[in-house]
């Protein structure tokens, strides 16, 4: 009598005769031997299976690369906004313009009486002269201001306050408001709030973008894994009836996934410090037209492996999704 032939599958690594025993009957060592073995191939031939479909491996990592760069580079965008405001947010000065009335000799009288306060870590008195001087150099209109007869600018003085504790007014505020010296008083406290306003809704804006665009990454891994089980489901119900387990046959499945993110995670990365590049020169050259000291700088190793180790995540709980309903619905009847 001829001998029959082994039923032949591509899912590399399914159970033999040996490994159907009980467990008993097996040795730990063997087990864990058996289990690694399992995990290797799964791993070596699921990224095989991604090579030899490139144009269908390019268009999933290209979509979920675009879809992770996105939030990305909101993130770094904010990021750099943080620390380019993070001066003006810490800002607690008080600008105290004097009437036109006071002398020097009374502004700098009235300096020391405020740097003598509990309640102010220090002042500064700008003369009229220093001001004339340091508007000629940042306006550029030094030439219509030599027509000027007087100089009609105050005398100012910038008073640091000790660090406050609230969010409200302090007292010194309305105390230099309703001095009869003073002709007004500039506080940035409502800018301050407008700025954390506006980073708080970018920051509220980005965590959504993610969600949503993790949400359709999932969604892309698991349409290109689902399309994957449907050309292979004959294989799969072979070896669902050589009694492999739902766990064996998700396996390769999962580590399709994984190398989707993976792929996806690293393209985001290149992608987000290819524009960077792009515009840091543009930017630094408009931010030194400002004469402003701004250092863009983008994420480090950190986030970017957060990102990559994030897609990957993703990529296999969509693979995760999709196998095992596809699996449970077409679990054959034996």
């Amino acid at each position: 009598m001829a001998r029959s032939r082994k039923p032949s599958n591509r899912l590399r690594g399914a159970p033999v005769a040996n490994q159907s025993l009980p467990r008993e009957r097996r040795s730990l060592g063997a087990r864990w031997s058996a289990w690694t073995r399992q995990h290797r191939q799964s791993f070596q031939a699921s990224l095989r299976r991604l090579l030899i479909r490139p144009w269908s491996t390019a268009l999933t990592v290209l979509v979920m690369g675009i879809a992770l760069a996105l939030p990305l580079l909101l993130f770094v965008m904010l990021d750099n906004a943080r620390s380019l405001s993070g001066g003006l947010r810490e800002a607690r000065d008080f600008t105290v313009f004097l009437k036109t009335s006071q002398s020097i000799e009374a502004a700098q009288k009235f300096s020391e009486e405020l740097g003598k306060r509990a309640d102010v870590a220090a002042t500064s008195l700008r003369t009229p002269e220093q001001g004339l001087t340091e508007f000629r150099q940042l306006s550029g209109f030094s030439e219509a201001l030599d027509v000027l007869e007087d100089n009609p600018l105050p005398s100012v003085i910038v008073v640091t306050p000790q660090r406050l504790e609230s969010t409200l007014e302090p007292p010194l505020l309305a105390e230099l408001r309703s001095d009869p010296r003073v002709d007004m008083v500039q506080y940035d406290a409502e800018w301050r709030k407008r700025l954390s306003a506006i980073l708080g809704f970018g920051e509220r804006a980005m965590l959504s973008l993610t969600v949503l665009l993790g949400l359709a990454t999932l969604l892309v891994v698991g349409n290109t894994v689902r399309m994957d089980i449907q050309t292979r489901g004959e294989e799969i119900a072979v070896v669902q009836l050589m009694g492999a387990s739902d766990g064996f046959v998700r396996r390769p499945f999962l580590y399709a996934g994984l190398w989707y993110g993976v792929l996806g995670g690293i393209l985001a990365v290149l992608a987000v410090g290819i524009v960077e590049l792009v515009v840091r020169a543009p930017l630094l050259d408009l931010m030194a037209s400002y004469q402003n000291r701004f250092s863009l700088h983008g994420f480090g190793w950190c986030v970017a492996m957060m990102v990559i180790s994030a897609s990957a995540l993703l990529g296999w709980l969509g693979a995760w999704i999709v196998s095992t309903r596809h699996l449970f619905a077409g679990r054959p009847q034996r």
